[in-house]
Formats: structure tokens, sequence, C-alpha cells
């Protein structure tokens, strides 16, 4: 059986997300409008929305179901 590599990331989830979409978007406002462009957005608001879900599921206040 093969062993699992594991691998240490020094930034947190959140602040690689956060990082990538303000890239992308910055990246995406040197660009011309057009295909690439939209991907870039596109890609960038699904990382905020990573971002968003992943702050909301370790928030405090997140209750189980009763």
């Amino acid at each position: 059986m093969q062993k699992r590599r594991r691998f240490r990331h020094p930034k947190s989830l959140e602040e690689r997300l956060a990082d990538e979409a303000k890239a992308l978007r910055e990246a995406a406002n040197a660009l011309p409008p057009g295909v690439e462009r939209e991907c870039m957005l596109l890609k960038a608001r699904r990382d905020e929305t990573a971002l968003h879900i992943t702050e909301w599921l370790t928030s405090p206040g997140l209750r189980p179901p009763t």
C-alpha cells in the first residue's frame, strides 16, 4: 500500500482563497473585455463564494440542527 504524501500549507485556506481572488481580479482588470477576462472574473467570484462559505461554516454562531 502506498503511503500518503502530506503537504503543510503555510497559509490558511481563507488566506489562499482571498489571495487568489485578488490576483485574478487584478489580472482580469488588465485584460480587454472578452472571454478570457470573464473566465478570470468568474473564477474570482467562485473563490470569494468559497471563502464566504468557509467563514460561515467555521463561525462560532453555527449550530447543528436540533
